[in-house]
């Protein structure tokens, strides 16, 4: 589809390979008030903020809907929705809890239609709560509008701003809600030109599927920042925010909505492919690869799994240790740990069990009951650790809190040295993107360099992957410094997108 005349141009860096900021203090815009709720009590874990499911032309669709997003519980597991189209109207179900809680058999059968959309999240933009619940919906003059997202909106605020003056009546406080106050108020003919033109004035990243009376809609931010994926079982068509969604509800893998991509698909099992936004080059979140995705996923065309692996074996060519065990800090750094003892040779041992029968501990009264919860998540394995050198392997660290509290359980254990290693470069900088961090000045390595950090959270000694290290896990040769192969921005501040929000709020991140 040829672009839309008189659109605005797209919201992203003037030259889309470079940094569109430099920034080194302060706080990001994750919600629109610009304050972001932490999901523990330390907040000291990246998360994806959340995942997304489609599925159109299966009689069923509710219910393959819910499978998809159980395998997606990863990405989000605050609360979930389903929204179906029976033919003639649309229905929802939203809930705060797992999918499981939510769902069940007698809610799935108030849900019939052959296509339906779903959302499990964390809260950025926006807070919890059940107006904040996607899918989102609202019947405009167009007819019926569906939307889930994947992703942030970095000039949210701004554009609410301008809607508002202009009469628009919001009914949540998450920025999704924007895209369709933008489809409502556009002036073009039709549903797609008034999609894309809303795209069009949107900044950030953003992985959407979006639902009609004439069928569904899925697409990718210019950039590609966030995952999404397209499949088929039978006749139907489906989207999901990862490959294992497929797997788990027996889809055949079709291939990866492109960056830049709006895929539609009618009900008569048409697919149309629109690039509307022009051909800059991509920057898919390299996190992704290091923690976000499951790693039974494929992202990209490679093994999650297979490059967690490889950044492990990267992280023992450039940081090696005179040690006796490997021992991932489970379940994250568990493919890097098994990489890591392949390539030194050090064998490698479960050294920390990890509960799974465990509840969220922030939502744990107390401050007791709080500080506890690395020791109710992981017990030292004390025949394993005790008397020996060991090298431990997580995928991050953000605050240092739970890694200083790791590195105590093993001392507690008898460990004779501790050293540990970190399959990511220092995360230095917040993301924009849809990922939950901190805001900069209370992220560890913002704050500190190597040595510092090891001596805070009183490791014998501390390293982490570089940069190009991560890179060549991935596949390339390494970091291309004029045009980035992957959005990095958390590592190295180089956001490949204007943020309006963030720039407007006279803040520094």
């Amino acid at each position: 589809m040829a672009p839309l005349a008189g659109s605005r141009p797209l919201a992203i860096a003037a030259d889309p390979c470079k940094c569109a900021l430099d920034l080194d203090a302060g706080a990001g815009p994750h919600s629109m008030n610009l304050t972001h709720p932490f999901r523990d009590a330390d907040g000291d874990k990246l998360r994806e903020e959340c995942g997304v499911f489609g599925v159109i032309g299966a009689q069923d669709a509710a219910n393959i809907t819910a499978a998809g997003l159980h395998s997606l519980q990863h990405r989000g597991q605050e609360a979930v929705g389903i929204t179906c189209f029976s033919g003639s109207d649309f229905r929802s179900h939203r809930g705060l809890g797992h999918v499981a809680q939510v769902f069940d058999n007698d809610t799935l059968e108030t849900l019939p239609g052959a296509m339906a959309s779903g959302h499990v999240r964390y809260s950025t933009t926006g807070g919890s709560g059940l107006r904040n619940v996607q899918p989102l919906y609202a019947d405009l003059a167009a007819g019926g509008f569906s939307i889930a997202h994947n992703g942030n909106i970095s000039n949210a605020m701004t554009l609410k701003r301008d809607l508002v003056m202009k009469g628009s009546i919001f009914q949540s406080t998450s920025d999704t809600e924007v895209i369709i106050h933008l489809v409502a108020t556009s002036r073009y003919p039709t549903l797609l030109d008034k999609f894309i033109d809303a795209l069009r004035m949107v900044e950030g990243g953003y992985a959407l599927i979006c639902m009609t009376n004439e069928g569904m809609m899925a697409c990718r931010d210019p950039l590609g920042i966030r995952p999404l994926v397209m499949g088929r079982i039978g006749d139907a068509i489906v989207f999901a925010s990862e490959t294992v969604a497929f797997d788990v509800i027996g889809a055949e893998f079709i291939r990866a909505v492109e960056p830049g991509e709006l895929v539609q698909v009618d009900f008569k099992g048409t697919i149309s492919s629109h690039r509307p936004f022009g051909s800059p080059s991509p920057r898919p979140c390299i996190f992704e690869h290091v923690y976000f995705s499951r790693p039974d996923s494929v992202m990209d065309g490679i093994s999650v799994y297979q490059a967690r692996k490889q950044i492990g074996m990267e992280l023992a060519k450039e940081s090696p240790a005179n040690a006796d065990v490997v021992i991932p800090v489970p379940d994250s750094g568990v493919p890097a740990a098994i990489g890591y003892a392949q390539e030194s040779g050090i064998p490698f041992e479960l050294g920390i069990i990890r509960s799974h029968y465990v509840g969220r501990t922030f939502i744990q009264p107390g401050d007791a009951a709080r500080h506890s919860s690395v020791k109710r998540k992981h017990n030292a394995n004390r025949a394993i650790v005790e008397g020996k050198r060991i090298i431990l392997i997580d995928d991050s660290i953000v605050r240092g809190t739970t890694s200083m509290k790791i590195v105590e359980m093993m001392r507690d254990a008898g460990a004779a040295e501790v050293h540990m290693r970190i399959a990511s470069p220092p995360t230095q900088h917040s993301c924009f993107y849809g990922v939950d961090t901190p805001e900069r000045s209370k992220l560890l390595a913002a704050k500190m360099d190597t040595q510092a950090m090891a001596d805070f959270i009183k490791a014998d000694s501390l390293a982490f992957v570089t940069i190009d290290g991560l890179y060549r896990a991935v596949g390339e040769p390494k970091r291309a410094k004029k045009c980035p192969q992957f959005c990095d921005a958390c590592f190295t501040g180089d956001y490949p997108t204007r943020l309006t929000d963030f720039e407007t709020a006279g803040s520094r991140a």
